[in-house]
């Protein structure tokens, strides 16, 4: 019966003439056109601003010298053939010995030869100032700036950072054409974004997608909170402009993450905002000076939240203070966590060093600090960011095995302490067993620095710390490793 009905159904639907069919045939296809203009209505139209600005857009290449053995001929390779064969020495003449013998060519004399590269800039001011990427003009002895209309100038470098990637180039030409600057700050995740440039030297490709992320942090990076799009961008697109929908730009090419070598979905571009901030200083005095505190941070894990009383893990955990640093002189300590920076709350440690980088120097800053559970507010006045870091780790005297917590720790001597720069205390880490240490994340090599808040002052002090521990709590343990200092939290089962 239902079978009877279902079919009755489908005859009912059925045309009854063939113009009936034709009728319906064309109104489906009329609707189906109408879905798809109305939905490629929604898609944004980039042609007005490639049009616009693309011009503005340009093509570096770069020079470099590089010296190599004579025998390694890096252009050539020798090709594979019984080492005594009847071409054997023939192929070393040309080729040089595979075993590093050198050849006809001077044996191990090294030689110098140009090796050329490709990446891309833009245009900010009709009197020739040019943005790109400090890599793409890493040790060039000449830069050349092509432009749409095919002149060739040649640039001088104005100056460069290293920690922001940015470079600064002059070419001598007037009533050039110019990007126009947006706002990074602005952007929305979600926001579409258009990127020109010349991937594997294919000059002014274009290429669109959408912001993926806003201030995320990569490895090494401390100082650029970076835009993440998934705009395809490859070897060559460095340097060249991110534009906005309304043809603003909004972010330097500079990163890619990739486990071939080529594109994969995760695109890295440096906020235009910060990019301006280095360039000015760059265009006045050469270089850049960054605010600096001093301090070693981390984040701050679920159980170490937990071990310093907080409800929600957030803020910077100061895992060390560096003797004479601005941080020390105002009075942040070893376990303090930063939560908020010039007003500004910090949820993770990556943006802590950003906001301190781009702060003047000499210029007093209001740190909000969470210690031992109160919140604290210190004035700080920011020094200048050192060019370089130091930090080490090493070897001790007298042992004790701490059976609680399933450790052999031994005493720092005086050499030990001058290497690792700690002035008194600390216990070295000599074998861990599978215990609460263990599981706390603790290596052979580290050096126990405090315990639950309390500064380590020899084997026997850990000991007694360690015995005092509460069980089923989780406690702070701050560490000395290779990589600098680290907090771990600790917990002693019951």
């Amino acid at each position: 019966m239902i079978f009877q009905k279902t079919l009755f159904l489908n005859q009912a639907r059925r045309p009854t003439n063939r113009g009936q069919g034709v009728f319906i045939g064309a109104l489906v296809l009329t609707m189906s056109l109408m879905t798809s203009s109305a939905f490629a209505s929604r898609l944004p139209d980039f042609t007005d601003l490639v049009e616009k600005y693309g011009a503005a857009v340009v093509n570096i290449s770069t020079t470099q010298k590089i010296k190599h053995p004579k025998a390694s001929m890096p252009h050539r390779q020798m090709p594979r053939q019984p080492p005594e064969g009847p071409f054997g020495d023939l192929f070393r003449h040309f080729f040089g010995d595979p075993r590093g013998q050198g050849g006809g060519h001077g044996g191990g004399e090294m030689e110098e030869f140009d090796s050329k590269s490709l990446g891309s800039g833009f245009i900010v001011s009709e009197d020739g100032y040019v943005i790109t990427n400090n890599h793409v003009i890493k040790d060039a002895t000449e830069i050349v700036v092509r432009l749409t209309d095919r002149r060739e100038l040649v640039a001088e470098l104005v100056g460069s950072d290293p920690r922001s990637d940015i470079a600064l180039l002059k070419v001598d030409a007037e009533d050039l054409p110019v990007v126009a600057l947006g706002s990074s700050e602005k952007l929305k995740v979600g926001e579409w974004v258009l990127a020109i440039g010349s991937p594997f030297g294919f000059d002014h490709s274009v290429t669109a997608g959408i912001v993926s992320a806003k201030g995320r942090p990569l490895p090494r990076e401390n100082y650029v909170p970076f835009i993440q799009t998934d705009v395809a961008i490859n070897p060559g697109n460095s340097g060249g402009p991110l534009f906005d929908l309304e043809g603003k730009v909004v972010g330097i090419n500079s990163q890619i993450y990739s486990r071939t070598g080529g594109f994969m979905g995760l695109s890295f571009a440096i906020p235009i905002d910060m990019a301006m901030q280095v360039v000015e200083q760059l265009k006045s005095n050469g270089h850049v000076a960054r605010g600096w505190l001093g301090v070693l941070i981390q984040d701050v894990t679920r159980e170490l939240a937990e071990s310093f009383g907080m409800d929600t893990p957030r803020g910077a955990l100061v895992a060390k203070v560096l003797p004479g640093s601005p941080a020390e002189k105002a009075g942040i300590e070893v376990g303090d966590v930063v939560t908020k920076f010039d007003g500004k709350e910090i949820d993770h440690s990556t943006n802590l060093p950003p906001l301190v980088g781009i702060s003047p120097v000499g210029k007093k800053m209001e740190v909000e600090i969470l210690r031992k559970g109160k919140v604290k507010a210190l004035l700080v006045k920011l020094g200048e960011l050192p060019e370089d870091d130091m930090m080490a780790a090493g070897g001790g005297t007298q042992s004790a095995t701490e059976d609680r917590l399933k450790l052999d720790v031994v005493d720092l001597n005086d050499a030990q302490r001058d290497k690792l720069e700690i002035k008194h205390g600390g216990v070295l880490v000599k074998r861990v067993q599978a215990g609460p240490a263990r599981r706390a994340g603790v290596r052979r090599g580290d050096v126990i620095l405090q315990v639950d808040n309390v500064e380590v002052k020899s084997v026997k002090h850990f000991a007694e710390i360690s015995s005092e521990l509460s069980a089923g709590k989780s406690v702070p343990l701050l560490v000395q490793r290779r990589g600098g200092p680290v907090f771990l939290a600790l917990k002693v089962k019951e």
